[in-house]
């Protein structure tokens, strides 16, 4: 396979010959470790984006030694420290769920993974207003479950999300984005990478950082270029927590007309004068919200191929993940 920096085919921005691994609570994909001895299965999940990703599943509550069926959990704060019980029968298995937490974040996490979906509201695997109930016996949304907790201590910059905000196409296109991102990044440092391959990648995605936060992108920039004075090692950790929270930061209609207009800058002496009026009302259109993504980036691929700009056919940012998974049609 050709090098994916170097390879201006429409699937290079995100195809990649290794797997994209992808960590996930086991219930999403239909398995019947719940509880009640069900299954949470995630559409989406499991007909959409598995055709592109490796799930990697996972039930910490089964793998701490809870049985199926079992005893509902919940998680209670207890000074300051946040335990979790059985609801009926009122059994403490912190120890035991922290355990296995941390020894399977350290094992998953080892094993190379550009993301994680959790089950939301799940007291081991929730990440956003888990219900913690407090020392007066009232449930407050302020929680994290205890094996999501571990997943994202040992790797803050993991693109992590639940499956219940999957639901809202703007969550869902950045989740996917940034899982993209992250193996596009893995693969990169995958052995050693040489100068040439971290100045092509960076040239690659400074589109799509631009879209997400310009002054970490410029910061980048100035990085690879000293790459040169740096310790492998060290270049790897700088650029991948700069990449990573770069991406972290959510792109806004108004970075992604920024970016547009960039883009649109690249045609103003090779398209003629109705080309460029319509490209540009195009552009306009999105940015007052009447039509999606999509649809500029759409008209700008089709200028980019019919006048060969290499440059902007190796942008990362006009195909950053798989066309048919039609996440830009909604954002």
């Amino acid at each position: 396979m050709a090098d994916p920096w170097f390879d201006t085919s429409p699937t290079a921005a995100w195809h990649d010959a290794t797997p994209v691994r992808v960590g996930i609570s086991s219930c999403l994909l239909g398995e019947s470790v719940r509880w009640d001895g069900g299954h949470k299965r995630n559409d989406f999940a499991c007909d959409a984006l598995g055709r592109y990703v490796e799930w990697v599943p996972t039930c910490p509550e089964v793998g701490a030694g809870m049985p199926v069926p079992r005893d509902t959990l919940r998680l209670e704060r207890r000074g300051d420290e946040t335990r979790v019980f059985a609801t009926r029968t009122g059994r403490d298995h912190t120890t035991s769920l922290r355990r296995f937490a941390a020894a399977e974040a350290r094992r998953l996490l080892d094993s190379g993974l550009s993301g994680f979906l959790f089950k939301a509201r799940s007291p081991s695997c929730g990440v956003f207003r888990v219900k913690v109930w407090n020392e007066a016996g009232q449930p407050e949304a302020a929680g994290r479950g205890i094996f999501a907790e571990a997943v994202i201590a040992r790797d803050p910059g993991l693109p992590v999300e639940e499956e219940g905000r999957l639901h809202d196409a703007a969550l869902r296109e950045r989740f996917v984005e940034r899982v993209f991102a992250t193996h596009r990044l893995h693969s990169l440092f995958r052995g050693r990478a040489s100068r040439g391959r971290i100045v092509a990648f960076h040239a690659a995605h400074k589109l799509q950082l631009m879209a997400h936060h310009q002054t970490r992108m410029r910061a980048l920039g100035a990085l690879v270029a000293q790459a040169k004075q740096m310790r492998p090692s060290e270049l790897r950790e700088r650029y991948v927590k700069g990449f990573s929270a770069a991406l972290a930061r959510p792109a806004t209609r108004r970075s992604h007309t920024n970016v547009l207009q960039h883009i649109q800058g690249y045609f103003r002496k090779r398209l003629p004068d109705g080309d460029r009026r319509e490209l540009g009302e195009c552009i306009d259109r999105y940015h007052q919200g009447f039509v999606p993504l999509v649809v500029p980036l759409t008209l700008l691929r089709h200028h980019v191929r019919r006048e060969g700009i290499d440059y902007l056919a190796g942008q990362v940012y006009l195909e950053p993940h798989p066309a048919e998974l039609m996440l830009r049609n909604h954002v």
